[in-house]
Formats: C-alpha cells, structure tokens, sequence
C-alpha cells in the first residue's frame, strides 16, 4: 500500500464527518472529502508535522469547503430572476451576513489552540477526548481550552 492509501484509510472517516458537519449534506461532503484527499496527494511533500496529519487534513478539507461555498454564491447569485431578487428581505440578509461575518473575524482572531480547539469542537464536532488526542493533551486540557475560547468570544461579541 502507498503512504496516500494508508492516510486515505486511516483518515478518511474523520475527514468526511468534519466536512459533514460544516455542509450537512452527504454528497458535498463525500466531493469535499475527495478532493480534500487529492489536494493532500498533491501537496503531502509540504507538510511538516506542525501539526497532527488530521488537523492538516481538516485544514485542506475546511478550504475545499469555503471554496466551494463561494463558487456555488456566485453561479447562484447569477441565476435569481430580478422579480425574486426584490422580494428578498434585504435587511434581514445584510443583518444575517454581518452577524456571521462578525463571528467569523471573532473567531479568526483568537490565538491558538483557542481558535484550532474551538473550531474542532463546534465545526468538527469531535469530542474533547479526541481534541485532547489531537493537540497530544488530555481530555480535561481540551474542555478548559473550549470553554476559555468560548468565553472570549462571548467578550469580545458583548463589544459589538
């Protein structure tokens, strides 16, 4: 078996329930996950073990994800009729995509783990024991290092 076929193997379920729980669907997730893995094949002599391999995994599959997002909000942006574009609540959208891009640059600068444990946690949906696993600490480090990174969101969105 080749290096990729092992990693494809090993991490393959964790890659694939990662994207699940961003996008919620089975087929995007089962593409994302394919191309995350294709993007790895090509890019494996980069990594460095800065990290665990599934954090770096998760990494690639998160950007495939994103990309595909703003690729699909662009075709379907070109599509709305002019007639259904108008009845669209215009408030209630700049409002949703505020809020979002409020948590999001939150979220973007927080200091790690806080930020890597915190999105783990809530886009992953791992449990602390494997976070712990992750960051090679314990399952009671990850809970702390969650509720802190939570708790520094809440301040610093109280600010807002």
């Amino acid at each position: 078996m080749t290096e990729i076929e092992i990693i494809y193997k090993t991490y393959f379920n964790d890659v694939y329930l990662f994207v699940l729980s961003l996008c919620g669907n089975e087929h995007i997730a089962e593409d994302i996950t394919a191309e995350t893995f294709f993007k790895a094949m090509k890019s494996l002599n980069q990594f460095h073990g800065t990290c665990e391999l599934r954090v770096w995994l998760c990494q690639i599959a998160k950007n495939c994800y994103y990309t595909s997002l703003r690729k699909n909000k662009r075709i379907n942006e070109d599509i709305i009729p002019e007639e259904q574009a108008s009845d669209i609540d215009i408030e209630k959208l700049l409002l949703k995509d505020e809020t979002s891009m409020l948590i999001h640059e939150t979220l973007h600068k927080l200091d790690e783990p806080y930020k890597e444990v915190f999105t783990l946690r809530v886009l992953g949906e791992l449990s602390f024991k494997k976070i712990g696993n992750l960051f090679g600490k314990t399952e009671n480090w990850a809970c702390v290092t969650y509720h802190r990174a939570k708790n520094k969101i809440k301040e610093r969105m109280e600010d807002y």
